[in-house]
């Protein structure tokens, strides 16, 4: 995958993928309050010349890797971390569908966010 470096942009709801001193892929997230503190990933988007090269995938496994060090849950509505959490059970945690509903509902009450 060559030397990819991932940064978690927080303030920005943004966790990037770093290669060659550009941003080539990023999944955006917010961080859900109630019921309880979760990260929520949105959209995974990796650029055209990039796929194919595993980036997506470790952005989802850095993303459940920042939530396992903060003790909290992810709460996935990106279709692609989904399917990525489906692959990989032990690495992510099924989530509550309560909090996966709340999740939702924050969406469409912030839907100039994403």
């Amino acid at each position: 995958m060559g030397d990819i470096e991932i940064r978690d942009d927080r303030a920005g709801g943004c966790l990037e993928a770093i290669g060659g001193g550009e941003v080539v892929g990023h999944i955006e997230y917010f961080v859900l309050e109630s019921p309880e503190r979760a990260l929520v990933p949105v959209h995974t988007i990796v650029e055209p010349a990039h796929e194919g090269k595993g980036i997506a995938g470790s952005l989802a496994r850095e993303l459940y890797a920042i939530a396992g060090r903060e003790g909290i849950p992810v709460a996935p509505l990106c279709p692609y971390v989904v399917k990525w959490a489906e692959r990989h059970p032990d690495e992510a945690p099924a989530t509550d569908p309560e909090l996966l509903r709340a999740a939702k509902e924050w969406l469409v009450a912030h839907p100039d966010r994403f």
